[in-house]
């Protein structure tokens, strides 16, 4: 098949050349974008009276013949082609003949294909944030549902302090937020227009870019011709927030498949989203989970492989960067498909409230809380911290926790102790007392919710 490059060359290309160098089967993914951005540029040449009104309109109605065709699947698609926009071109000349090669004055592939991956990155950004209001939102839900539901808190896995189930929660929320405020912020570097960039040094046409621009929804334009088609700094920031978003829903999965245990007993998933063993009729496990822990990895790698690629480049346009869009798009599927999974599969699940004789028997909970009350009886924090040390190892070599301890046995060790330390100690007191901005009060929590509720609630842009 005829190269619309090829007027330079004699040979045609070898095959195996051929085939290592189409990008069709993975970009032809972009011909929403290519067509939308061939469309504003069509109109702008016509404006700019580059080409007529009726050619124009023979272009655009091509245009729309074809994108009506990929999107019912009938668009045949040719790796001797290379990419989606010379098999756009084509079918194009096929279908309105001749007047179809004027679509290209004043543009190249190197600002085309530029222009289709941020028109992309911004559908799939906005989707991401869909989806990362979707599960806030649903936390947060599940946060008011449990309010008085009390966890252990932990730090090296160790059994801390206790925590309610909510303020654990908002933790992930808080994250999801910054998650939020990253993918914004990236947003503004996408929404740039590089069309009349060229190959690489502008074009010589009397264009106006700002009409394209416009055209497209796009409120700034590059500025430099050379940096607009070399850039990929706001794929790799895609990335970049894709990737953390992507470490905190592996964290939450971490703590997900951990509450799913026998040995903890913290949340029992729904059916739905476990499956069984071939061999261990019992087993009821957590694939979800562990899917989108394990899928973590490949947003990473892609990050490094996006970052890699860059690397050594110089200016302006390189094959290499033909390497961009395969990781750009598995980024993009995997964090939206987590994201969707993620909410649905805590959505379905059961909260197993923990019974207060039970909290007091898992550790030592509320240890910090006695050193801190001997502090306010005027003992200084060290030695408050060495006597509570000694009430636990008392306790360690009597099989007791610090609910099963009598007022003597605790003046035994430290005569500062009266009997209003039982009130100190106790689990719910505990909380109610980290009445600070930030703590684990129920107090704090449920201004957290409203405050969480209304950012929520926020426009995406």
């Amino acid at each position: 098949m005829k190269k619309p490059w090829g007027g330079r060359f004699k040979q045609s290309t070898d095959s195996l050349m051929e085939t290592f160098s189409a990008s069709i089967s993975f970009d032809k993914r972009l011909y929403d974008c290519d067509i939308e951005g061939s469309i504003a540029h069509c109109k702008m040449l016509a404006r700019c009276k580059i080409i007529s009104t009726t050619e124009s309109k023979k272009i655009i109605k091509g245009l729309e013949r074809i994108l009506r065709e990929c999107n019912e699947g009938r668009f045949k698609f040719s790796d001797s082609l290379e990419d989606i926009h010379m098999n756009i071109e084509n079918r194009l000349r096929e279908i309105i003949g001749p007047v179809a090669g004027k679509l290209h004055t004043a543009r190249s592939r190197n600002d085309q294909v530029c222009l289709d991956i941020r028109i992309f990155l911004r559908k799939e950004t906005d989707d991401i944030l869909s989806e990362l209001d979707r599960l806030g939102k649903t936390l947060v839900d599940i946060a008011k549902k449990n309010i008085d539901h009390c966890i252990p808190g932990y730090t090296h896995l160790q059994r801390a302090q206790p925590v309610l189930l909510s303020h654990h929660l908002l933790a992930y929320v808080e994250m999801l937020l910054r998650d939020k405020e990253r993918f914004l912020d990236a947003y503004k570097r996408i929404n740039v227009m590089p069309l009349g960039s060229a190959a690489l040094a502008g074009t010589n046409f009397p264009i106006d870019r700002k009409i394209t621009a416009k055209l497209l929804g796009f409120p700034e334009i590059s500025h430099n011709s050379m940096d607009a088609v070399a850039d990929r700094d706001f794929a790799a920031e895609f990335c970049s927030s894709s990737a953390l978003t992507m470490m905190h829903l592996s964290r939450f999965c971490e703590e997900v498949i951990i509450w799913n245990s026998s040995e903890f007993g913290f949340l029992e998933l729904s059916d739905a989203f476990t499956t069984g063993s071939s061999i261990m009729p019992q087993k009821k496990n957590p694939d979800a989970a562990e899917l989108i822990r394990g899928k973590s990895g490949r947003v990473f790698g892609n990050l490094v492989s996006l970052l890699t690629l860059m690397k050594g480049l110089p200016l302006a346009y390189n094959k290499d960067l033909q390497e961009d869009k395969e990781p750009l798009f598995d980024t993009a599927e995997t964090v939206k498909v987590c994201l969707r999974v993620f909410t649905d599969m805590i959505k379905t699940a059961k909260f197993i409230p923990i019974p207060q004789k039970e909290l007091e028997s898992i550790g030592f909970l509320t240890a910090t809380d006695l050193a801190d009350y001997l502090v306010l009886k005027g003992v200084p924090f060290r030695d408050a911290h060495e006597i509570t040390g000694k009430t636990v190892a008392y306790c360690i070599e009597n099989k007791k926790v610090l609910a099963d301890l009598s007022l003597p046995e605790l003046r035994k060790i430290s005569k500062r102790i009266d009997k209003e330390v039982f009130d100190h100690i106790a689990i719910k007191n505990s909380m109610d007392r980290k009445n600070i901005y930030g703590g684990t009060s129920k107090k704090q929590v449920l201004g957290q919710i409203l405050r969480l509720t209304k950012k929520l609630k926020k426009k995406k842009r």
